[in-house]
């Protein structure tokens, strides 16, 4: 979550002029909840966040793998023909989710690129 949290890192600030946060992180429904998908291109060592606002699933996790192909991979791979995609072992882009099988392959339709998932064992990114 987002916002005007308690983090439990170091910030100063003038004497006498503490800020002011939140002391539970309840969630607050007119705030939402941010949910970040970050893609990490590890040839050009470049990354790309995707936030949505919603849950967290299959057909988010795909959704952020096509901005980034709009906004980033099409113009840095221009003859691409196949993509190379390492994933968590677990999730909403698990080995063993079938949404996450059916997206993907539906962006692979529409760009007509081959996809190649490697999936890295369940826990791996901890």
């Amino acid at each position: 979550m987002i916002g005007d949290l308690k983090n439990s890192g170091r910030e100063w600030q003038p004497k006498g002029q503490p800020e002011k946060v939140r002391v539970h992180d309840f969630l607050i429904p007119e705030l939402g909840r941010a949910s970040p998908y970050g893609i990490y291109d590890l040839t050009i060592n470049q990354g790309w966040v995707n936030v949505g606002t919603d849950h967290d699933t299959s057909s988010f996790a795909v959704e952020s793998i096509r901005r980034w192909w709009e906004g980033m991979g099409k113009e840095a791979y221009p003859k691409a023909d196949r993509l190379l995609i390492t994933a968590d072992g677990g999730g909403s882009n698990g080995s063993r989710v079938r949404l996450w099988k059916v997206e993907l392959q539906r962006f692979a339709n529409e760009t007509g690129m081959r996809m190649d998932v490697c999936h890295f064992p369940p826990g791996t990114s901890k």
